[in-house]
């Protein structure tokens, strides 16, 4: 038993050493739009479903014995539409100005996200086609004016959670789609003179990505 224990000890402090050894490092551009809704064909680039479009730079930190990995990424985002408004009930005058409003329908971010991905490893064709999944937090800070209406503002961070899957295409390129689930609203109410103006609103983020990185 104990020469089992010594044993296993052995093997884990090997496996533990040889990770760093092993990981890998690399970064390079990353671009891609943001779409409304996902169609398994060109449509999806339709301008009608168009909703922005991003670009940064990503770094990633690979263990390829155990084909995990994680990402950060530094994006520019633009998003387009108005689709992040929920709940908004009634005719109220405000809700028709924010719906109409270009600062309401165009916000820009500063995104900042972290993947932890699986890579699905295939033998014979994995250094030319690698299929992953992957999930992870986003941060996007506001850089566009916060002033929207008289009653309304966007908000200043922005929170999600991202789902996604992609491919990795001889060794460097990597393409993904992802769906990023709002955590908290974009949108918040003013108070004006102690009375709040306008219908309630929970308007979150919700939205469909597709990028490519090219990682060096």
């Amino acid at each position: 038993m104990k020469k089992l224990k010594v044993l296993v000890i052995a093997v884990a402090a090997i496996v533990l050493a040889a990770l760093p050894a092993a990981a890998q490092f690399r970064f390079g551009p990353r671009v891609g739009v943001e779409v409304n809704s996902m169609r398994l064909n060109s449509s999806v680039f339709d301008n009608d479903n168009r909703a922005g479009f991003t670009g940064g730079v990503q770094a990633e930190f690979t263990i390829p014995i155990v084909n995990l990995a994680f990402d950060l990424s530094v994006m520019y985002v633009h998003r387009v539409g108005d689709s992040s408004l929920k709940n908004t009930t009634g005719n109220n005058p405000d809700d028709e100005q924010l719906l109409n409003s270009s600062r309401f329908k165009n916000r820009d971010y500063i995104e900042i996200p972290l993947n932890f991905k699986y890579k699905i490893g295939l033998p014979i064709v994995g250094k030319v086609f690698a299929p992953y999944i992957f999930t992870g937090p986003s941060v996007a800070f506001l850089t566009s004016k916060r002033a929207i209406t008289d009653a309304y503002k966007n908000k200043a961070v922005d929170v999600a959670w991202n789902f996604g899957l992609g491919v990795q295409l001889f060794t460097h390129l990597q393409v993904g789609a992802s769906y990023g689930l709002g955590i908290t609203k974009t949108v918040e109410k003013l108070n004006l003179g102690g009375i709040t103006s306008g219908t309630p609103i929970e308007g979150k983020n919700n939205y469909w990505t597709i990028t490519a990185a090219w990682l060096f």
